[in-house]
């Protein structure tokens, strides 16, 4: 006889041979990203691929704004439009130039997310639906969400799921996007919702998801992303959703490598320290760990430019010298 704790064990999915050799294939990318310093791409990129991101899944919810109206938009200059559509658009703009800002592990955070998201579009944002809610196809229900009463015990086991489970990040925030689904907390801005704190999780296991697009491979196969959504529904597991997440991720990094940067100059090599670098003070040995394909008096010479340039503060001399970087300091 299964005891009460068992019982109380739920399984989001199962670990198939398809998902597991995702997640290696995955792990094995974002070492190229790492070692080939993608982690955070060139500023202009940067732009280009979070531009991409909130036009293309908010496009997903019927948002009629093109990229090019978007990135108007998100230069602060005014377009033409339906006003609905613009402010989703400037709502979405606040929200990824903070991803940031949110922790990923905190219901409260999450509330906040929606908050923004949504203010001035629907009643009450940030706060979950206190009404039910079906999602319909024509005339067809296509999913009947849980009823309202049980909408914030499903998210606080969920968010328990995130914080404590062992499961690696990468598959979490899969889990975490299909099962939000689901539940469908708020009435309205679940999808934008979902794609959205996905990235937030993903941001924990690499820097790099912050300016990876993954919401344009979903507008790409939107109508497979659905369905995914669907068969988990019926299957009362979220497996197939979690493969197809996983192929999507796959995908953007892909893309991402194609154009991988095999060498910096030294001027990139201190600005990517200084925007990569976690902490305050750091030693010539931090700084190889980051650039493992320099020697060390390539990397002596780095950190005496940088000092000369006035970007580092210098402490020391020989083996004991400490730096940090102008503006900072030591606690």
């Amino acid at each position: 006889m299964l005891s009460y704790d068992a019982i109380m064990i739920r399984k989001y999915y199962e670990g198939t041979p398809a998902i597991i050799n995702l997640s290696t294939e995955i792990g094995r990318l974002l070492g190229i990203v790492d070692s080939t310093y993608l982690r955070k791409p060139e500023t202009a990129l940067r732009k280009k691929n979070r531009i991409k991101s909130i036009q293309s899944s908010l496009e997903i919810e019927g948002n009629t704004l093109s990229i090019d109206q978007v990135t108007t938009l998100f230069n602060n200059q005014r377009v033409f439009g339906p006003s609905k559509d613009i402010l989703e658009v400037k709502n979405a703009i606040k929200v990824y130039n903070q991803l940031d800002q949110f922790d990923p592990f905190d219901i409260k955070s999450y509330l906040c997310a929606h908050e923004l998201l949504m203010k001035g579009l629907v009643e009450k944002a940030g706060q979950f639906r206190t009404k039910g809610v079906g999602i319909f196809k024509g005339d067809q229900v296509a999913h009947m969400a849980p009823p309202a009463w049980n909408v914030n015990h499903l998210m606080e086991e969920l968010f328990q799921y995130l914080s404590t489970n062992e499961d690696n990040l990468i598959i979490k925030s899969c889990v975490f996007h299909y099962e939000m689904e689901f539940i469908h907390p708020f009435m309205d801005g679940n999808g934008r919702m979902g794609r959205l704190w996905q990235t937030i999780i993903l941001m924990k296991a690499n820097p790099i998801f912050e300016y990876l697009p993954i919401e344009e491979e979903v507008r790409n196969t939107q109508n497979e992303y659905y369905e995914k959504l669907s068969i988990s529904d019926k299957q009362g597991i979220s497996t197939v959703f979690v493969k197809y997440m996983l192929g999507i991720i796959k995908k953007s990094l892909t893309n991402l490598t194609a154009t991988q940067r095999t060498q910096l100059n030294d001027e990139e090599r201190i600005q990517y320290f200084i925007d990569n670098f976690e902490g305050s003070e750091f030693s010539r040995k931090d700084y190889l760990n980051l650039f493992k394909d320099i020697s060390t008096s390539t990397a002596s010479r780095d950190l005496n430019k940088g000092v000369k340039d006035g970007m580092f503060e210098k402490d020391g001399d020989d083996r004991t010298t400490k730096y940090r970087i102008k503006g900072q300091r030591s606690n």
